[in-house]
């Protein structure tokens, strides 16, 4: 059971082109209904799977508390590797068919406020001289919140992804599709600092193209970031925030500052516009004032 789970993960990662985020969160969904089955339906292979061992599966999950959200997941999960399967002439019907997923309340992503934005932003170096080490995690800041990329984005970017003269960053997102996005101001000159006066200066950074590097210099992890951010947060006194808020955020302040939704949508990569607009409710449920990244753009 567990190969033909590895062979469905081949075809997520070389032909439909996953993320490494979204196959490893198959690779769990799966594991764990692989091991259930198993283990406590005492199932060897998937051709003995039926509709009712995957509802006992997920009564399981049910009983076990996991919230709506994660069994719709999980669900789903299965539903697209029984589709494989079946596709792949590995079983002859498909047993997830009729499978049902729990309601799951719309999701509503929290933004902070753009005060809240410029005290994170005034964290690194504050009170101090600027070492390489700040002088990175300003870029890092002003560039997501600039910019509204994902942090696997963030760090994923290299020094020639960066077009300082045409104040602009080429990314590449979910599904290998690259996308050109402009930088605001703040942005352009955290960047140049960073380059000039700091980059060289993280020890193995001559020989490695990412653009921000740990100290030991190498590519920096969204492990690492989030730690990053969460230290800053802490000293800004901004609660209940992730690496993510700051993506947030800049949907919900560009949407309240009347740039366009399909512009918004474009930006962030998102294929569908339908998943842009649930910010539109952050963006009017604030006072209408400029962003921070507006209202510092002159120096």
């Amino acid at each position: 059971m567990d190969e033909q789970v590895e062979q469905f993960l081949v075809v997520l990662r070389e032909e439909k082109h996953f993320s490494q985020n979204t196959i490893a969160a198959y690779r769990n969904d799966l594991g764990q209904a692989t091991a259930h089955l198993r283990d406590a339906q005492g199932l060897a292979d998937w051709r003995l799977v039926t509709q009712d061992h995957l509802v006992t599966y997920l009564l399981h999950l049910k009983e076990r508390g996991y919230q709506s959200s994660t069994v719709a997941r999980k669900t789903a999960a299965l539903k697209s590797f029984c589709h494989f399967l079946v596709e792949r002439g590995r079983l002859g019907s498909d047993p997830s068919t009729q499978l049902s997923s729990p309601k799951v309340d719309k999701y509503v992503p929290r933004a902070i406020t753009p005060d809240e934005v410029a005290r994170l932003l005034a964290q690194p170096g504050r009170g101090g001289r600027a070492t390489p080490e700040t002088l990175r995690d300003k870029a890092m800041l002003e560039t997501l919140y600039s910019t509204g990329v994902r942090v696997s984005e963030l760090v994923a970017l290299n020094v020639e992804c960066v077009e300082l003269s045409h104040e602009r960053v080429r990314c590449t997102g979910k599904g290998g599709r690259e996308r050109v996005i402009p930088l605001k101001p703040p942005a352009v000159r955290a960047l140049r600092d960073y380059l000039q006066r700091a980059r060289q200066q993280i020890p193995g950074s001559d020989a490695d193209r990412a653009l921000f590097l740990n100290h030991r210099g190498r590519r920096l992890t969204r492990q690492g970031f989030w730690l990053i951010l969460k230290g800053y947060a802490e000293t800004a006194g901004i609660h209940d925030i992730t690496p993510h808020t700051l993506r947030h955020s800049f949907a919900a302040h560009e949407l309240h500052n009347g740039t366009e939704l399909r512009s918004v949508q474009q930006i962030l990569g998102h294929v569908s516009i339908s998943t842009t607009q649930v910010y539109q409710q952050l963006a009017e449920d604030r006072p209408r004032g400029r962003t921070p990244a507006l209202a510092r753009a002159e120096p």
